[in-house]
Parts: structure tokens; C-alpha cells; sequence
């Protein structure tokens, strides 16, 4: 935002872009197939023009009107939501398609409306998607997804950003799911039958917080195999389907047990400023096995590509070893959803050193009813864009 510290007006401008892709078969529902359509955003101040777009998005959608778009908005910035064609469901999602998205989405931008500055704005989930694409736009590699499908992003035409500002941001998918995952299932088919010691919500488990650090390493090792071993069978289930030439098929499962991270129970593991207890959709043990949890409704492909601990390509701290560009990390200190230990991770993975780290104190996740501290967000979003010369008119 200019010196004068100004409080802008602003505008939402509903977005859309369509485009055709030659796919084996349609993953989303809705559409003539061959067509993928992509809406958003566009949050503009009034009276105020800008050659620099911050442009957000999230695998899955949804977040155009998170308290940081108009907060950066009313200090004088054009901010861009863009979903993905998963917007609302990533049952059958793949990142690489996500990566797709975004970038024709910018591309889109940038025609129509004569952006010549690019920042990416890595809200939450969002984070990794952002890294991801940036990765690939720099370093070029992935020819397709861990399945073998399309798209390859080696010849997508991928724009790099000129900056990354990491807000609240996790490591990846896969790394937060495998992190939250119930390791007391250890057999996907019988779900109800836990192991009593690996079982955090088992009031008659011998291991109760606060954990020692012997049961922690335990459980963490049980959640990695927890994780190859659902991805294991999905290979070999996509081995099968293929043997029978049915190449385009696909085949849809349940991951019961997904919000178990022994941290939403003892609050000195990673420690923050967030409630005991309760993670950012409430009481875990219901979040548990309840219908919102991570991952619960699974496609093969998508497990591969945005679940798989060990397939993903949309890693995170492997993306933001290997960009450029200066980076912004803020880190929530009340934040329910994203540990500081990912913020760290995230923020040492970068390379170089034109990186900074900064903290908001008693913001939780989303900011909710928290208008002064996402202002104080957006405003060190602000001074970080002016001292790297990012804010052009």
C-alpha cells in the first residue's frame, strides 16, 4: 500500500475462464466433457489501478472470501481468487491439474486486465499448490501425474511469480494428512478394529498426553506405514484395472480414522498459542470419522497425486528448495490448522537468503472475528511488497 496508508474501497468481480483438454475421461461433474471452466475473483480497490496482481488459490477452492483477500484489498492491492475445477471437491483431484488451473487462470488475468507483476499468495493448502507451481515453472520436470496421466506441466507453458507470501500455510497434503492420520487402523478394511495403545481417543489407552517422545516417534512411524501401505494397494489396484485394459477406469474408496494427530491432544507438541483440545473443524474425535475429515472420499489417481506421502510431486519443502524468487512466510501463532513447525519447514526449505519470517500473535487460522490481526497480516504483506518494489501502478 502507498505511504499514506489510504483504507480502500473495493470490488469483487466475478471470474471465470474456460479452456478445452484432452483427457482419457472427466473427473469432475458438470460440463461438456473436453471443456474445463475455472472461476473466481477478482478483488479490486476503487479508484485505484495496479500493474501487480497477488493471486490466490487452494486445491480444493473456496476461499474468496477469506479475511485476507479484502484486507488486502482495502490496502490498496488487486487480489485474484482462483479455484480450481475441483472447487468444492477433491474426491478425484490431482495437483498437476490444480497447477494447470492456476496458471491459466494468471495467464487469463494478465490478458485481460494488463497485469505485469505476479505475487502468489499461499493461503493455507493453498501453500503447496503455490510452491508446486512455481517449482515447475522454474524447473520444469513433471511429465505427469504419479499414475502416469496428464497433464504434462514440461509443456504447459507455466508463468513463474515474481514473489511467494505464504500465509498460514502447511507443507502439503500429504504431509499434513499422513500427520493427522489415526494409526491405531491397521487394516483399511475393518476400520473399528484399533490398536488399544495407538488408539489417542481410547480412554483405557495406557499412553495419555502429555506423550513421551518414545510414543510420539511410534506413532508417527505407524502413520507413514498407515499411509504406504493404503498406497501400496492403490498402485496395485491401478495395476489391475489397467492389466484388464480398462486404462480410464477408476475405482473410489473411504479413509476412515483422519484427524488423530496426537498434538490436537497435548498442546506442547509443536507448540502454539491454539485451544487444547479442539483442531480448526472442531472436536477431533469427531472430525475423526466424520465426513469433512481429510481424504475421506478417494479416487486412486488423487490419492497418488495429492494424499501419498511418498508419490505426491506437490511436497512443499521439495518445491521450495528449488525457487528462486523472494519469499514471505507468516506464521498464525493461535492457528488450529497449521503448526509452526510447518511455517519453519517451509521457510527454511528456501534456498536463498531474500526470505522473511514473520509471526501474528492470537491469529488463529482463518482470522475469524479477528479484523485487527488480519489487518496487521495484510499490512506486513504490504511493507514486504514495497521494500521489494512489487507494488507497481
Amino acid at each position: 500500500m502507498s505511504s499514506d496508508q489510504k483504507k480502500y474501497e473495493y470490488t469483487r468481480l466475478p471470474y471465470v475462464s474456460v479452456f478445452t483438454e484432452q483427457a482419457g475421461f472427466k473427473d469432475t461433474y458438470g460440463g461438456e466433457a473436453g471443456f474445463v471452466v475455472i472461476e473466481g475473483q477478482l478483488v479490486r480497490p476503487v479508484d485505484r489501478d495496479s500493474k501487480t496482481l497477488i493471486v490466490f488459490s487452494h486445491p480444493i477452492g473456496g476461499g474468496a472470501f477469506l479475511p485476507i483477500t479484502g484486507a488486502l484489498a482495502e490496502q490498496g492491492h488487486h487480489v485474484a481468487y482462483i479455484n480450481t475445477r475441483y472447487r468444492g471437491n477433491d474426491t478425484a483431484l490431482t495437483m498437476e491439474k490444480c497447477v494447470f488451473d492456476l496458471n491459466a487462470g494468471i495467464k487469463d488475468l494478465k490478458r485481460k486486465h494488463g497485469y505485469e507483476t505476479v505475487i502468489l499468495g499461499g493461503w493455507s493448502g493453498g501453500g503447496s499448490l503455490s510452491l508446486y507451481l512455481q517449482d515447475q515453472a522454474e524447473n520444469p520436470t513433471v511429465t505427469a501425474t504419479p499414475a502416469g496421466d496428464g497433464p504434462d506441466l514440461t509443456t504447459a507453458g507455466l508463468e513463474a511469480a515474481d514473489g511467494i507470501m505464504l500465509i498460514a500455510a502447511h507443507v502439503s497434503r500429504a504431509v499434513t494428512l499422513t500427520e493427522w492420520m489415526d494409526a491405531s487402523i491397521l487394516d483399511e478394511s475393518k476400520p473399528d478394529e484399533r490398536d488399544p495403545e495407538l488408539d489417542l481417543y481410547n480412554p483405557d489407552n495406557p499412553n495419555q498426553p502429555p506423550y513421551t517422545e518414545e510414543f510420539q516417534k511410534r506413532y508417527f512411524e505407524a502413520q507413514v506405514a498407515r499411509n504406504r501401505r493404503i498406497t501400496a494397494w492403490v498402485k496395485d489396484k491401478l495395476a489391475d484395472l489397467r492389466a484388464k485394459g480398462l486404462d480410464n477406469e477408476e475405482y473410489g474408496f473411504v479413509v476412515h480414522g483422519t484427524m488423530a494427530a496426537p498434538l490436537w491432544l497435548d498442546p506442547t507438541i509443536d507448540a502454539n498459542d491454539r485451544e487444547p483440545g479442539i483442531c480448526y473443524l472442531g472436536d477431533p474425535k469427531t472430525v475423526n470419522n466424520g465426513p469433512v475429515g481429510l481424504a475421506r472420499f478417494c479416487t486412486l489417481r488423487s490419492w497418488l497425486s495429492q494424499w501419498s506421502y511418498d508419490e505426491t510431486n506437490a511436497t512443499g519443502t521439495g518445491n521450495a528448495a528449488r525457487i528462486s524468487v523472494p519469499m514471505l512466510v507468516i506464521q498464525n501463532s493461535a492457528d488450529s490448522a497449521c503448526s509452526p513447525s510447518h511455517a519453519k519447514r517451509l521457510y527454511d526449505a528456501v534456498p536463498h537468503d531474500d526470505k522473511e519470517f514473520y509471526e501474528v500473535k492470537g491469529a488463529t487460522h482463518y482470522y475469524a472475528l479477528q479484523p485487527d490481526l488480519v489487518a496487521e497480516a495484510a499490512q506486513k504483506c504490504t511493507e514486504w511488497l514495497d521494500r521489494k518494489g512489487f507494488d507497481q501502478i
